[in-house]
């Protein structure tokens, strides 16, 4: 199904001749009908001669509700220009025409209305001034056809070239997850709140669960109705009515985003290729407040240019756009910006989630142009590039990509070594570009370097330090250890993790040290003196090897003794069923310093428990 917008300026029949076409009349509020002029929306629907059913938007055409009109046009495929015989193209043609430019609307039929009023000769001069005013836009070769709705004189050669239209027209891209931005919001007796719009992707189903962006609201979908017809589902492209359960609609506005949950993350700002108007009096400056519209959504906003000071009238140019409230945007969104009088140009949104840019800056400049114009494998790894590490969750929402165009692209990415992925390919695995990684494993070697130039006699920079250092998700780490290992950067030693050719090594001196210290403790092993000098790094280093246990400051054991000790004391506590600290002191002929230092270690390693003045085994 396919969705036509009528477009013109105001009074020139654009309603009459959609009443004409379908026998509906478009204009549903009071004073529409009583003032003769559209101010809002209307809708009508219309069966073509091939069986196709399209629905018609028709907009409000007087510049006082040019807003109205942005909402009902960014959904269309086809355009129905409307043009008076009587008074020929006028302001609001021409900023009609423009606004359909802009939005890239390339498929349309021109309509000159009332020809019923005028003569040939005049009739055939507005057909040539309509020709060249579509000479430099998307409708340059859209069929002109004249009609009268008083008279029905042309309605059947309209409604052929609908259908001849349609034909080459092709469907909407879909990246199969439901959104439809909001153009009306009521409440219809027995059922409650009942919201419309152009279904742009995915489909909708009864019973489904959805969610209304920005506001995170909760609901489902319990009804739909296409041309007031009951369905079950919709596809993408339709014009659709959905009863939803429980929300006021106090609670929804003109704008808001019907979709499924968790995916579609309102934001703050947008990143864009902008083109302006050629014939505006004057340019657009950096830090300019607009007001943006984009599908049915209007905010102000105000327009940072990252690549030069201002704008002039036809040229192009990369801004971001900081809106005044978040709203419900993706990559690939088409808009307007507007004075508060004027169109003043459009573009495309490249990128709905970005950081606040450096202006003038080259590189960021290559990064939206790769997302603006690139391949599905350039948008991801430029993505990746900017904003790195991502999940593919994160991935897919930023890169306008349906869920199997981004899979099959991940997998192409990773097959050819250009993006690394840490994890098991869901929503949450971290994928770096290789560049990316790349800078990460040197970020890693260069930490670990350092820690082996502090601590030479130290196995390794501890784990959870790395962890630390490298600041990635946390929950990602042992991915990203195992793959540095892999790798080759890095060798794990315990809880900690050192340089593949890291080796310690004593001195002559530190060695001498440790073989005076080792052979001190020897001499008395229960009750060893701690009279011996030794350099802390040195003791550090016979702890790490096992050499020695260090229980206390003043407490150090040779690692045989200590072994021995625990065995004993185990041991003695499975015959006897408990031990006390004088006990262990008597077992080894030892003191009470030495003897309640091994037990109370014992405690803290949960080998025993104390129980009052004796411990048992846990």
């Amino acid at each position: 199904m396919f969705v036509l917008g009528t477009a013109g300026h105001v009074d020139h029949g654009k309603s009459a001749l959609i009443q004409a076409l379908t026998g509906i009349d478009p204009d549903r509020l009071r004073e529409e009908k009583e003032r003769g002029m559209t101010i809002d929306l209307g809708f009508a629907w219309l069966k073509l001669p091939s069986g196709r059913e399209v629905s018609i938007v028709d907009v409000p055409g007087h510049e006082r509700f040019i807003k109205n009109m942005l909402a009902g046009v960014g959904g269309i495929d086809l355009a129905l220009l409307v043009v008076a015989a009587d008074e020929g193209v006028m302001p609001q043609t021409r900023e009609h025409l423009a606004i359909l430019d802009l939005l890239r609307v390339e498929r349309g039929v021109v309509v000159i209305t009332k020809k019923d009023l005028v003569d040939e000769e005049l009739l055939d001069l507005v057909v040539m001034e309509v020709k060249e005013v579509l000479e430099s836009t998307t409708l340059a070769q859209a069929p002109i056809l004249t009609t009268s709705a008083a008279t029905r004189e042309g309605l059947t050669e309209l409604i052929n070239a609908i259908d001849e239209q349609l034909d080459s027209t092709p469907p909407r891209r879909d990246i199969g997850r439901p959104r439809l931005p909001i153009d009306r919001v009521f409440t219809m007796s027995g059922f409650g709140t009942v919201v419309t719009g152009t279904l742009l992707d995915g489909e909708l189903a009864v019973g489904q669960e959805i969610e209304i962006a920005p506001h995170g609201l909760r609901s489902r979908v319990r009804g739909l109705q296409i041309h007031k017809t009951k369905v079950d589902r919709v596809q993408s492209g339709r014009r659709v009515a959905v009863n939803l359960p429980g929300v006021a609609t106090g609670q929804l506005t003109r704008g808001d985003v019907l979709t499924t949950p968790g995916w579609l993350v309102p934001t703050s700002a947008v990143d864009a290729r902008i083109r302006l108007l050629g014939h505006l009096a004057h340019p657009l400056r950096h830090n300019t407040t607009i007001t943006f519209h984009s599908n049915a959504v209007e905010v102000e906003a105000r327009a940072r240019l990252l690549d030069r000071e201002e704008l002039k009238p036809g040229e192009s140019g990369w801004a971001q756009f900081a809106l005044a409230r978040p709203v419900a945007l993706v990559k690939g969104d088409l808009f307007i910006i507007r004075s508060t009088t004027d169109t003043l140009g459009g573009g495309e949104v490249v990128d709905a989630y970005p950081r606040r840019h450096r202006r003038f800056h080259a590189a960021t400049i290559a990064v939206l142009e790769a997302r603006e114009k690139g391949s599905p494998e350039q948008v991801l790894l430029a993505d990746l590039e900017s904003r790195q590490p991502a999940t593919l969750g994160e991935l897919l929402r930023r890169s306008g990509l349906s869920s199997r165009e981004a899979e099959e692209t991940v997998k192409s990415l990773a097959s050819q070594g250009k993006i690394v992925l840490l994890g098991d390919k869901g929503p949450q695995t971290l994928a770096f570009s290789a560049a990316g990684w790349d800078r990460l494993a040197e970020k890693a070697r260069q930490a670990v370097g350092e820690h082996h130039r502090r601590f030479p006699l130290r196995r390794g920079l501890p784990k959870e330090e790395l962890k630390s250092r490298l600041r990635i998700p946390p929950q990602s780490f042992s991915s990203a250890l195992r793959q540095l290992v892999q790798d080759g950067v890095l060798s794990e030693d315990g809880n900690a993790v050192c340089l593949p050719s890291f080796r310690i090594e004593l001195n002559k001196e530190q060695q001498a040290a440790a073989d005076r210290l080792l052979e001190s403790l020897s001499q008395s092993p229960y009750s060893p003196s701690a009279d011996v000098s030794i350099d802390p790094a040195v003791l550090d280093y016979l702890v790490e090897q096992r050499q020695v246990m260090k229980l206390a400051d003043n407490v150090i054991f040779t690692a045989a003794a200590y072994d021995e000790m625990v065995e004993r004391v185990i041991d003695h506590i499975k015959s006897r069923g408990k031990i006390t600290v004088a006990e262990v002191r008597d077992l080894f002929q030892t003191s009470r310093k030495y003897a309640l230092a091994l037990m109370e270690h014992l405690d803290e390693r949960k080998v025993t428990r104390r129980v009052g003045d004796e411990r048992v085994l846990r």
